[in-house]
């Protein structure tokens, strides 16, 4: 994806396989395969807007879409929770997922 991007391809036309290659990680590493409507809030956040979902709906799964698909420009990206209690475990848990993909 990163060589795509410095031929001048944008973000949003890597973002359908960008979040494919999430997908398939989250599957295999936390056993967790993001739905249809997740993918769809990765998307709204990635175009810069609010999404809101209710306790238990993976906020923190979908975060993880538009996060990798953004730290391919190398830029870097940071996600913000409530607390540090669920900064931590959120970056244990998730954290997995853009590791793995490198």
């Amino acid at each position: 994806f990163k060589e795509r991007l410095v031929r001048g391809e944008s973000l949003d036309s890597l973002l359908q396989e960008a979040f494919a290659v999430v997908r398939e990680a989250s599957k295999r590493i936390l056993g967790l395969r993001p739905f249809d409507m997740q993918l769809i809030g990765g998307m709204v956040l990635h175009k810069g807007e609010i999404a809101e979902m209710r306790t238990g709906e993976g906020k923190t799964l979908v975060a993880v879409l538009p996060a990798y698909l953004n730290a391919l420009t190398g830029k870097g990206v940071h996600l913000v929770t409530v607390n540090d209690y669920l900064a931590r475990r959120d970056c244990e848990w998730v954290g997995q997922v853009p590791r793995f993909l490198g």
